[in-house]
């Protein structure tokens, strides 16, 4: 048989490049999930990612995991990102921090509605009960001055403490969590506002710009006020947030609005108040969550666990004398209530266990102060 002759009307034949494929650095590594069906970039802290880790971690990249070349932006005085320099503390990975409360926008945003929205019902049932009627003189006055006085330091926390550390920790798992720390006190602050508001417009008599020179000029605030005015300049991110969360709440706002407020209000034929100061007081539980479990890994970092406890002593020693002081101070507002259930020194004895359980918990011990 002879062999097939070409077809002279064939088209020549045509050669393709063949992919190569090659080593490249970034298709190397790596990654938590690469033998898994569905990709991440980062370790959940259980099997499977929340919806929270999903949309927080890594938002904000970093050159210690994923930005090879260095951070793309910086400030005109040197540093790029989020410099680590910025706290004292140190950590062998800050990236390990997860949010107890697991709070991202969404939940932000439905959390604080359901508050506002029941804070709202309360006032106008108070209003239609005219549940103010059988307030006494001694009680609206201790509201207008005092409650009114404690307005300004949720929102000098919340607007000067809070919002401005929100930037500069070094993650966007931390700073997420201090932003709605910010967000809980601003919005504290605003309920206590408008409740001023409506006892103005409620209560025959009632001065609702009392509270500006209480907390300008009486004598029973000022160490409050210094307290947290010094909280605003504190330049370490880490040790406002320390500072702030675990010395001042427990032993000022603890204090104040649980075992003075929410002690005494229904003494005095108040339904309302406690209802809104216990908004407040919920806030700060969630916000407590996340400053332990951000410290607890601080404290019980394997590298730097030891020195991290030196640095929060140190704090400790600046920080709770001067709370404290600013607690002592508060005695008096104990007497201007016409009803009340348990006197100051239980009161505070009280705040001081809560900051004893939260030292212990951190590893810390306590100061000295807290035995006097």
């Amino acid at each position: 048989m002879s062999a097939p002759t070409a077809d002279p009307a064939a088209k020549p034949g045509r050669s393709f490049p063949k992919p190569v494929f090659t080593d490249a650095e970034a298709g190397a590594l790596e990654f938590p999930s690469s033998t898994s069906r569905s990709y991440n970039y980062f370790k959940p802290a259980k099997l499977r990612a929340t919806t929270y880790e999903d949309v927080t971690f890594d938002v904000q990249p970093d050159p210690a995991r994923h930005l090879s070349q260095g951070w793309i932006y910086g400030f005109g005085d040197g540093p790029g990102g989020y410099p680590q320099e910025w706290t004292a503390l140190k950590s062998s990975d800050w990236h390990r921090f997860r949010d107890p409360n697991e709070e991202w926008e969404q939940t932000i945003y439905r959390n604080n509605a359901n508050v506002v929205r029941q804070i709202q019902q309360n006032l106008d049932n108070a209003k239609l009960a005219d549940a103010y009627a059988s307030w006494s003189p001694a009680w609206a006055t201790f509201i207008e001055r005092d409650l009114g006085a404690w307005m300004h330091a949720e929102h000098g926390l919340g607007l000067h403490v809070f919002t401005a550390a929100q930037r500069s920790a070094p993650t966007n798992m931390i700073n997420n969590a201090v932003a709605v720390n910010s967000a809980h006190k601003l919005r504290f602050a605003q309920d206590l506002a408008l409740y001023n508001l409506d006892l103005s417009e409620s209560i025959s008599g009632f001065d609702g710009s009392a509270h500006r020179a209480v907390w300008h000029t009486d004598p029973v605030w000022q160490g409050v006020r210094r307290n947290v005015e010094m909280l605003t300049a504190a330049g370490d991110w880490a040790e406002a947030l320390f500072a702030t969360n675990i010395v001042f709440e427990q032993l000022v706002g603890v204090l104040f609005r649980s075992h003075l407020i929410m002690q005494i209000s229904a003494r005095n034929g108040d339904y309302v108040t406690p209802a809104l100061v216990g908004s407040g007081e919920n806030d700060y539980n969630r916000d407590l969550g996340y400053t332990r479990a951000l410290f607890s890994l601080l404290t019980r970092d394997e590298t730097h666990g030891t020195d991290n406890r030196v640095v929060l002593a140190g704090w400790l020693a600046k920080w709770v004398p001067l709370s404290v002081t600013a607690a002592r101070q508060l005695q008096p507002i104990w007497s201007h209530p016409q009803e009340r259930t348990i006197p100051f020194v239980q009161s505070f004895e009280a705040a001081k266990e809560g900051l004893r359980s939260a030292l212990a918990d951190l590893d810390i011990d306590q100061p000295e102060e807290l035995n006097r």
